[in-house]
Formats: structure tokens, sequence, C-alpha cells
């Protein structure tokens, strides 16, 4: 028995008829189904209803509803936990919401240890009943929305473009990823922190005919030199104190396969000789050894530093570089792509919104224009954990609040006036006229020194003032003089805010 038209259902039927969730009812008593098919339809959900179990099951699956309403107490072959117990191995994602004029029984109980999502008392109120079948929807939405979002990312991992961008710098990487995939080629990446250097490495890992074999990442920074020696080419007993069993390396776990060195510049000249050895010979001794290991191992290595300059300090051995750099990768930093940002910031909604199983939303067009003018110093990596931060708090307050800083740090560097020689403040341009507040700084240093007042408390203080002056100045400019909004971004409250806006007299010039 239904309240909607059903002739047109199609092959996989979807939980909404018409745009309505479809709600089944399963309950024996007609007075019930009556009054349950009309509270239903005035609150514009599409009604199901079944007056027994053998034939809620049947249907359970053309029908495919968002939620149940199922009474414990059926007449039959099957009761209500055998109903409920149906209705899970079809879908176990359905929300039931059962319902008992007996109270919390033991059925009810086990009702919910079988997945039932609330349980209702009969006889109930509309209110009693709205709250929890609303709740119970609005999580089975999020739920279904989440795996969707999971099958998708699934398969955009398949895609690796995603993450290595679309913009024209990334498309010519991926082509150079493609061109060397089927090689053993040594690579060097190179680029800012937080561009993405690791995963090109695991991309090329991943296409590369090793990707069944290990693969095994290093990072040369987070380990002294000695202990950085021992990790990558492991020890034999007794070869120092401590050293009480022989300890395989990394280059030995890696055998067949791929290692990855990250941040290879902070290898000491001894170690850079070792590794010099591995990738002329492929053979390498361990601390203590009196023999060679031999090992097959592709080597990326990646660093963020300028290599050039480094080998012409004498700080990185020049053979070395020649070795590692026969295939460079070059990876712009994310300022110089950002026409990459609404895909990255995209993908990032997605997977966190999957990983804490949170609501997928989207970023507004403010933050957007705030993003989009940020020179992102973190790269993607900074942007990452924006986003990160975003759809764990739900709140877009406190990522914009960051990036509005770093705009109005950048704004203050850029603006920043040169000093001359004697000590005063030059324009940085022929006939350029400064704000008084950048001139302050330095004229009030020349001024205090001319008079004899030495203080370097005074100076910082007012010296901060100024700042302070500065940055809510710019902020209020940034939000057209939202005091609210500036208030949000700068981390203070409103009220403090306005008491510094009088403090510094802009309450004048507003």
């Amino acid at each position: 028995m239904t309240d909607c038209a059903l002739t047109d259902r199609p092959t996989q039927v979807s939980r909404q008829l018409n745009g309505k969730p479809r709600v089944m009812v399963v309950d024996d008593d007609l007075s019930t189904r009556i009054f349950l098919q009309s509270f239903l339809s005035a609150r514009g959900y599409c009604a199901v209803a079944h007056a027994n179990a053998e034939e809620a099951v049947k249907n359970y699956s053309s029908e495919r509803p968002a939620a149940v309403l199922l009474e414990m107490v059926i007449p039959g072959r099957m009761d209500g936990l055998g109903i409920l117990a149906a209705f899970k191995r079809i879908d176990r994602d359905v929300p039931v919401i059962v319902m008992s004029a007996h109270g919390p029984t033991t059925s009810v109980v086990q009702a919910m240890k079988l997945g039932a999502s609330d349980f209702i008392n009969k006889p109930f109120s509309d209110a009693e009943l709205d709250v929890p079948l609303s709740n119970a929807l609005k999580q089975n939405q999020l739920s279904r929305d989440l795996a969707a979002l999971r099958e998708q990312l699934q398969s955009h991992s398949k895609r690796r473009h995603l993450l290595l961008g679309d913009s024209q710098a990334m498309a010519e990487v991926r082509d150079l990823i493609d061109r060397i995939a089927v090689t053993d080629v040594t690579v060097l990446i190179r680029g800012e922190s937080g561009t993405g250097k690791e995963l090109v490495a695991r991309t090329l890992f991943a296409v590369s005919p090793r990707r069944d074999k290990p693969f095994v990442k290093v990072n040369c920074a987070a380990l002294p030199t000695e202990l950085l020696e021992s990790e990558l080419f492991g020890y034999e007993r007794g070869a120092f104190t401590g050293a009480v069993q022989h300890k395989p390396g990394k280059f030995e776990f890696a055998n067949h396969g791929t290692m990855f060195l990250d941040e290879l510049t902070e290898m000491s000249p001894a170690l850079q000789a070792k590794l010099l050895q591995v990738l002329q010979d492929g053979e390498f001794s361990r601390l203590g050894g009196k023999h060679d290991v031999r090992v097959d191992v592709r080597i990326i290595a990646a660093t963020n530093r300028d290599l050039e300059r480094s080998v012409a300090s004498g700080e990185f051995r020049e053979d070395l570089f020649f070795r590692l750099n026969v295939v460079s990768i070059q990876l712009p930093p994310l300022r110089e792509r950002r026409e990459e940002l609404p895909v990255l910031i995209d993908f990032f909604l997605k997977k966190y919104s999957v990983q804490y199983n949170k609501p997928l939303t989207q970023i507004s067009r403010e933050t957007m224009s705030l993003f989009m003018e940020y020179d992102w110093p973190g790269n993607v990596r900074e942007l990452e954990n924006l986003i990160k931060r975003g759809v764990v708090l739900e709140s877009e307050a406190d990522i914009r609040r960051d990036v509005a800083r770093g705009l109005a740090l950048t704004a203050h560097r850029t603006a920043r006036p040169a000093l001359s020689p004697s000590g005063g403040v030059r324009p940085t341009a022929p006939g350029a006229q400064m704000e008084p507040a950048l001139v302050a700084p330095a004229g009030m240093a020349a001024a205090a020194f001319q008079a004899g007042h030495y203080s370097l408390k005074d100076v910082a203080r007012t010296a901060a003032r100024q700042a302070e002056r500065e940055l809510i100045s710019r902020m209020l400019q940034h939000t057209r003089w939202n005091r609210k909004e500036a208030a949000e971004m700068l981390g203070v409250s409103y009220k403090a805010l306005l008491y510094k806006i009088k403090e510094n007299g802009l309450d004048k010039v507003s």
C-alpha cells in the first residue's frame, strides 16, 4: 500500500520519488499505517506501507527506501528482529526506526544491536517522530554522499593528474613522467617545500616496472649523519657500542625496488661518497662490514635547495650531482599555478569530508578570492592543511584569518621603504609618496637618536604601536571597513577591535 505512484519506476530505483525521500512503513495495524502515511505526506515524504514482513522484505529491493519505520511485534513467520536483519542484509546503511507499544524490551535492545537507528514508544506524538526521522534521513544522506565521494576519490587516485594539477607547467611534468615511466633512470625532483615532490616520486614508482617491489623513503634531514649512515647502509654486529646484532639498511630493504631520498642535500660529504658508489656500482659496505653488499635499486632524489650553488660552495659533490641529475623534474610553486586552486580545493574538500565523516561543503566566493591573492609560501601542503582544518571545524573563519594575515604581512614587506645610507627613509621610486605609518618606524628611530633618547623599550613599544596601526588599517581596507569581518580575521573580539580603532585614531579616517 502506498500513497506514491510507482508505475514509472526505473530498473534501479532511487531512494526518492519526484524529489521526495521514500519512507517504508511496516506495521500490521491499519490505523497506524494510515496515520503514518498522512504524517509522512504532510512533511514532504513519500510513504510506502506494508502490513506483513514477507511483503516488506520481498519489495524492499525494488522500493529502496531512504528510511524504515518498523513495528517490532508483527504476526507471522518473521518477527520485527527478523525483518530488521533481512533489511540490513540487503542494505546495511538504511536507517531503521523501531516502534513498540511494550516499552524498551529485550527485543528492542537486540534491535539496536542489529543496527536500528532509534526507538519510539507507542503511542507517540508528531514531535517524538519528527526529530528521529529527520536525523535518520540526514545521517543516511550524509553516509551515501560520503560513500559516493569515496568511490569518486578512488577513481581519481588512478588519474594521478588530479593532484599534479592541470596547468601547463604541471602538464609538462606529467608528460615527462610518462616518457621515463618504463625506464630505471635516476631522477632528481626539485622544488620548494610543499610542492608535491614525494607525490611525483610515488607516481614515478607507481607507473614503473618496479611497482610491485618495495618503495622505501628516507628523509635525510630527519637524522644526524651517524644515524643516517647506519639507517641507509646497515651495520654488522660489533661495528660500534650497542651494535649487538647485524642490521640490514634501507638499501637492502629496497633491493629490486625504489629508494626515495628526500632532502638529499643534508647528507654529509662522506655519505655522499658512499651514495655515489651505490649509483656507480650498485655496491656498498655496511658499517663494520668486511664485504660489499650488492643491490639493484632505482634512486629518486628530491631537494628544495639550489644544488648548483651547493656544488659551487663545495657543500655538495659535483660528481654526485651529475650522477643524480640524469633526468630533472622541476616543480613550480603554487603561486605560479593559481589556476589549479579550484581543482585542488575540491579534491581536498572531498578527501577530508570522507576521512572525517563531515558533510561536503564548498569554499565561499570571499574565501576563494583571498586564496587567489595569497602567495602560498607553504605551497600545496599549506593549502591541504588549511582545507583539512576548515573541514574538521566546519568553518572558514580560521583559514580566512590566517590567509588574511599572510596577505597583510606580504603587503607590509612589499611596501616597506628602503633605508638610505644615512639611516633615513627614502622613497622606493622617484616621486613616490609613502604612507605615514610606513615611514614612522625608521623616522622615529632617527628622531629619537637625534634627541638623545636611546631607550630600546620605548622605541620597540612605539614601533609595535605603529605596526599594529598599519595592520589594522590594511585589514579594514581589505574588508571595506567591515569591522566584524576584520575582527574575525585579526583574531580579536569585535569590541577589542573597536577600541583599537579608536586608540589608533583610525575612527577619524573611516
